[in-house]
């Protein structure tokens, strides 16, 4: 799927990045507030947590691929390519099926946060959450993918020679 969308790729890796770098920042101006200008500013709280909140799951969708996740292997390097293609299929499926299954509950609850604010900012809640559901349909999407890939022969081993060539 990278060599697909190589520009979308950098496109997520700079938003990553830049939200990264809008968390430091924000933590920094904290410290200097608190420590060297004895201020107190509520809202680097929200906004880091805010913000470490859209970077995990950001980037868990639009940065990360499936290589660079962690995974307990030990048993999935020992048993035949054939079971690998089935373990690999139905943890696919599970994640897909668990993620879908959980969209409709989801759903509501994010939406339900459009009448509640943050403490100190005033944002509405839905604006903070609503970056679950994209990462939810995202890596369903991606998962789905997957699927599609293993059951069209895919080499599962590609994966593997990936880590080695970082």
């Amino acid at each position: 799927m990278d060599r697909l969308f190589p520009s979308i790729r950098k496109g997520a890796d700079a938003v990553a990045a830049g939200m990264l770098a809008a968390n430091f920042a924000t933590f920094l101006f904290q410290i200097l507030a608190r420590y060297v200008l004895h201020l107190s500013v509520g809202w680097t709280i929200e906004v880091t947590l805010t913000m470490w909140l859209w970077l995990v799951l950001f980037s868990c969708a639009f940065v990360l691929r499936e290589k660079d996740h962690v995974k307990f292997d030990v048993v999935f390097h020992m048993v035949s390519p054939t079971t690998k293609k089935v373990f690999a299929l139905l943890s696919a499926a599970s994640i897909v099926v668990a993620l879908i299954a959980a969209m409709p509950d989801t759903w509501d609850y994010v939406t339900f946060y459009k009448i509640k604010r943050s403490a100190t900012l005033r944002i509405p809640l839905i604006y903070v959450f609503w970056v679950y559901l994209l990462f939810a349909v995202v890596i369903v999407l991606r998962y789905a993918w997957r699927i599609y890939d293993i059951l069209n022969g895919r080499d599962l081993a590609e994966d593997e020679r990936d880590i080695l060539s970082d």
